[in-house]
Protein backbone atom coordinates (compact mmCIF):
# COMPACT_ATOMS: atom_id res chain seq x y z
CA UNK A 1 0.00 0.00 0.00
CA UNK A 2 1.17 3.27 -0.97
CA UNK A 3 2.15 5.95 1.76
CA UNK A 4 -0.21 8.42 0.42
CA UNK A 5 -3.00 5.67 0.05
CA UNK A 6 -1.80 4.72 4.09
CA UNK A 7 -1.87 8.71 5.08
CA UNK A 8 -5.66 8.75 3.90
CA UNK A 9 -7.03 5.56 5.63
CA UNK A 10 -4.88 5.92 8.94
CA UNK A 11 -7.21 8.03 10.61
CA UNK A 12 -10.11 6.15 9.99
CA UNK A 13 -8.17 3.16 11.58
CA UNK A 14 -7.29 5.54 14.23
CA UNK A 15 -10.73 7.11 14.97
CA UNK A 16 -12.82 3.66 15.13
CA UNK A 17 -10.14 1.42 16.60
CA UNK A 18 -8.02 3.45 18.84
CA UNK A 19 -5.16 1.42 20.09
CA UNK A 20 -5.62 0.87 23.68
CA UNK A 21 -3.32 1.42 26.78
CA UNK A 22 -3.66 -1.45 28.99
CA UNK A 23 -2.44 -4.86 28.37
CA UNK A 24 -0.72 -6.38 25.01
CA UNK A 25 0.17 -4.12 22.70
CA UNK A 26 -1.90 -4.10 18.94
CA UNK A 27 -0.03 -5.38 15.81
CA UNK A 28 0.90 -2.88 13.57
CA UNK A 29 -2.36 -2.05 12.00
CA UNK A 30 -0.60 -1.19 8.40
CA UNK A 31 1.18 -4.46 8.25
CA UNK A 32 -2.31 -5.81 9.54
CA UNK A 33 -4.32 -4.17 6.26
CA UNK A 34 -1.79 -5.52 3.78
CA UNK A 35 -2.29 -8.78 5.46
CA UNK A 36 -5.58 -8.86 4.81
CA UNK A 37 -5.45 -7.59 1.53
CA UNK A 38 -2.76 -9.87 0.58
CA UNK A 39 -5.36 -12.87 2.27
CA UNK A 40 -8.52 -11.75 0.27
CA UNK A 41 -6.53 -11.21 -2.99
CA UNK A 42 -4.73 -14.62 -2.84
CA UNK A 43 -7.52 -16.53 -1.13
CA UNK A 44 -4.42 -18.43 0.96
CA UNK A 45 -5.67 -19.44 4.34
CA UNK A 46 -4.50 -16.60 7.63
CA UNK A 47 -1.85 -19.43 8.88
CA UNK A 48 -0.66 -19.53 5.42
CA UNK A 49 0.50 -15.69 5.06
CA UNK A 50 4.06 -15.09 3.96
CA UNK A 51 6.41 -14.38 6.83
CA UNK A 52 6.69 -10.72 6.19
CA UNK A 53 3.27 -9.86 7.36
CA UNK A 54 2.08 -10.23 11.38
CA UNK A 55 0.84 -13.89 12.80
CA UNK A 56 -1.69 -14.81 10.74
CA UNK A 57 -4.02 -15.51 13.93
CA UNK A 58 -3.22 -11.93 14.97
CA UNK A 59 -4.16 -10.95 11.67
CA UNK A 60 -7.67 -12.79 11.63
CA UNK A 61 -8.45 -11.60 14.99
CA UNK A 62 -7.78 -8.15 14.06
CA UNK A 63 -9.79 -8.82 10.55
CA UNK A 64 -13.11 -10.02 12.47
CA UNK A 65 -13.02 -6.69 15.30
CA UNK A 66 -12.03 -4.75 12.12
CA UNK A 67 -15.50 -6.12 10.28
CA UNK A 68 -17.78 -5.90 13.80
CA UNK A 69 -16.75 -1.94 13.90
CA UNK A 70 -17.68 -1.34 10.73
CA UNK A 71 -14.37 -0.38 9.66
CA UNK A 72 -14.38 -1.81 6.00
CA UNK A 73 -17.30 0.40 4.72
CA UNK A 74 -15.37 3.17 6.03
CA UNK A 75 -12.40 2.34 3.91
CA UNK A 76 -14.47 1.69 1.24
CA UNK A 77 -16.12 5.37 1.17
CA UNK A 78 -12.40 6.81 1.09
CA UNK A 79 -11.39 4.82 -1.31
CA UNK A 80 -14.17 5.23 -3.86
CA UNK A 81 -14.02 9.39 -2.67
CA UNK A 82 -10.72 9.40 -3.51
CA UNK A 83 -11.50 7.54 -7.27
CA UNK A 84 -14.26 10.17 -7.52
CA UNK A 85 -11.78 12.70 -7.17
CA UNK A 86 -9.66 10.89 -9.73
CA UNK A 87 -12.33 11.40 -12.00
CA UNK A 88 -12.36 7.39 -12.04
CA UNK A 89 -15.64 6.18 -10.77
CA UNK A 90 -18.38 6.19 -13.38
CA UNK A 91 -22.05 6.27 -11.75
CA UNK A 92 -24.24 6.15 -14.80
CA UNK A 93 -23.52 2.35 -15.28
CA UNK A 94 -23.33 -0.05 -12.32
CA UNK A 95 -22.95 -4.17 -12.25
CA UNK A 96 -24.20 -6.48 -9.56
CA UNK A 97 -23.22 -10.36 -9.27
CA UNK A 98 -25.32 -12.22 -6.53
CA UNK A 99 -28.77 -14.22 -7.23
CA UNK A 100 -31.31 -12.00 -7.40
CA UNK A 101 -34.28 -15.15 -7.54
CA UNK A 102 -36.69 -15.35 -4.46
CA UNK A 103 -35.89 -17.95 -2.70
CA UNK A 104 -38.83 -20.15 -1.45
Amino acid sequence: MSDDLWAQLAPALAEMDPPKHTGRPRIDPRATLNAILFRLRSGCQWNQLPERFPDGSSVHRTFQRWVRLGLFVRIWAVLVEQCAELGGVNWEWQSADGPWARRG
